[in-house]
């Protein structure tokens, strides 16, 4: 039937984005319509809903070519079908060009018949034309359309992290994430449990950050194996495992995780500790809250408790704790091979980030013992959302002193982890050590 078609199914879900504008990875994970499909369909509808947001940019100027009109005179439905098709002829070589066309005109038939004709033609002219780019000569226009990134973010990290790493971070974004995982110690070792998945069909391989693996193909939903269900391991992408080791929690110590959810930097830090002492993990929202709590008890992480707070209003009645973790809300500009959508948002949404992220952080240093740490994170790569603001606390708090936060890795205070160098999210990490004065 149409209806359970992998096309139906893509299409259903980017117009699901498109009007409710939720993250991508959240929306594809509570989807119902994934379940019923085999895991190459799965793969197949993953493969066109990803690859349509991530190369948004590319489609609609390859789209405008053929069109008379701006695309955003069309109807919701005939651009999402256009871009549908046009992804799979420009992008999916596995796809016959012939099979392309007329599935998403089958899907016209069905979802907008008044545009089909419409689509069939300027489908042709894709797959007739290939991928087509602006002239060279405009470096940002061009740039902007071949990686399906908008000018303005394009400049800006030209500005502040040059040619080199901007082209490194553009190239990396659309290539998906590895799956990587965070062994839990306080139940398993690296090699008992690479033989558990081993057995239940996984194959994997250890990565360069202890005690973590990448997945390869996996035969069925991830919380669907036997290891998931007994709690030996949680996701965690390597950039959010470094940050959590930033903390350097030992054991017996009390953790403040003041932005917790998901519930990831918590896990891995009470593992950190053997689960002895206490990680107090904050969210602001209690659904979120209920998240970590189940993650925590899935693992047998004892140590861990989740409590509803506002990471930005410190309160008085909680006691010191040894090691502070702000992993504050940001713009996420590092998490694009993640949240694809993320990069079309507007810039001027973005302006207030850093006032929230200072209000985090003065917060968070309140609560730290003297001789204690604190961690301040982003999954942003933007000066203003990472330096500045750490500048700007060392500047107000000086009993802080800044440290290296990964000394293993980089002797550099203030570290940006580059996804194109170390094939993980793009990250930001600072620690402040805390003099034996008061502020």
């Amino acid at each position: 039937m149409m209806e359970q078609s992998p096309r139906m199914a893509a299409f259903s879900l980017l117009m699901q984005q498109q009007k409710s504008g939720s993250f991508s990875n959240l929306l594809l994970e509570k989807s119902d319509r994934m379940q019923a499909f085999d895991a190459r369909d799965r793969a197949f509808i993953t493969a066109l809903f990803y690859g349509v947001i991530e190369r948004l940019l590319t489609l609609d100027y390859n789209l405008s070519l053929y069109l008379q009109k701006p695309l955003k005179k069309l109807q919701p439905e005939a651009l999402c079908l256009l871009r549908l098709g046009a992804y799979q002829l420009l992008f999916l070589q596995s796809v016959p060009a012939a099979a392309a066309v007329n599935e998403t005109v089958k899907l016209a038939n069905k979802k907008c018949r008044y545009a089909a004709g419409l689509i069939n033609a300027v489908l042709r002219k894709v797959a007739q034309n290939g991928l087509c780019l602006p002239d060279e000569g405009d470096k940002l226009s061009f740039l902007s359309v071949k990686y399906s990134c908008p000018a303005w973010l394009i400049d800006r990290w030209l500005t502040c992290y040059g040619e080199e790493n901007t082209i490194g971070i553009l190239e990396t974004s659309p290539q998906p994430a590895g799956l990587t995982i965070r062994v839990n110690t306080v139940k398993t070792s690296v090699e008992a449990l690479r033989q558990q998945l081993r057995n239940e069909g996984v194959e994997s391989e250890p990565l360069s950050v202890s005690d973590a693996l990448v997945l390869q193909k996996l035969p069925c939903a991830l919380d669907q194996l036997p290891s998931f269900r007994k709690g030996l391991f949680h996701v965690q992408d390597t950039a959010s495992m470094l940050c959590a080791l930033a903390v350097d929690a030992k054991p017996g110590h009390t953790v403040y995780d003041l932005c917790a959810s998901p519930g990831g930097k918590s896990f891995t830090i009470a593992e950190t500790m053997n689960n002895s002492g206490s990680v107090h993990a904050f969210d602001l929202y209690e659904k979120r809250v209920g998240l970590i709590a189940d993650g925590a008890k899935r693992l047998g992480l004892s140590c861990v408790t989740a409590k509803p707070a506002d990471a930005s209003v410190f309160d008085p009645l909680r006691p010191k704790a040894d090691r502070v973790l702000c992993d504050v809300p940001c713009s996420g500009l590092g998490i694009l091979r993640q949240k694809p959508e993320v990069k079309y948002k507007d810039p001027a949404s973005l302006h207030r980030l850093p006032e929230i992220q200072k209000a985090i952080l003065d917060c968070g240093a309140q609560y730290v013992k003297d001789g204690g740490r604190l961690v301040y994170s982003t999954c942003a790569l933007d000066p203003d959302e990472n330096e500045r603001v750490c500048e700007s606390f060392l500047l107000s708090h000086p009993s802080f002193a800044p440290v290296p936060p990964l000394p293993d890795l980089s002797t550099d205070c203030f570290l940006t982890l580059m996804p194109h160098k170390m094939d993980c999210d793009g990250f930001f990490i600072a620690a402040f050590q805390k003099g034996e004065h008061h502020d």
